[in-house]
């Protein structure tokens, strides 16, 4: 997988997510540098943080949200944790299972 920095809407996305998590400073801390691998073939929104560790494993919910898509219809959004505490996946899917197609600012 290709890795990236993050891009505006997907920082903007992550910040309004942490900011009531456990460890959210830290957390907040990492983003401008965080390189992430996109895990969706079509669509925006769902990626994976890339990590020094190998095998990381799925943890806790960091945080949740939801919206509306250019189309009306609802986006689901679930931010991950590893079982370290450290940020794992950025989940993002449509009600109707169809791309996203933006993730709106926030």
């Amino acid at each position: 997988m290709a890795q990236r920095p993050l891009n505006l809407p997907e920082l903007g996305l992550l910040v309004y997510l942490l900011r009531g998590a456990a460890d959210a400073e830290r957390l907040l801390g990492q983003l401008p540098v965080a390189r992430v691998a996109d895990i969706t073939a079509h669509g925006v929104g769902s990626l994976r943080f890339v990590g020094p560790m190998p095998e990381r494993r799925l943890g806790a919910i960091a945080g949740r949200t939801h919206f509306l898509d250019d189309d009306g219809v609802p986006v689901f959004v679930a931010l991950y944790l590893d079982r370290a505490g450290e940020l794992y996946e950025l989940d993002c899917w449509k009600a109707d299972a169809s791309p996203v197609h933006r993730i709106p600012a926030f």
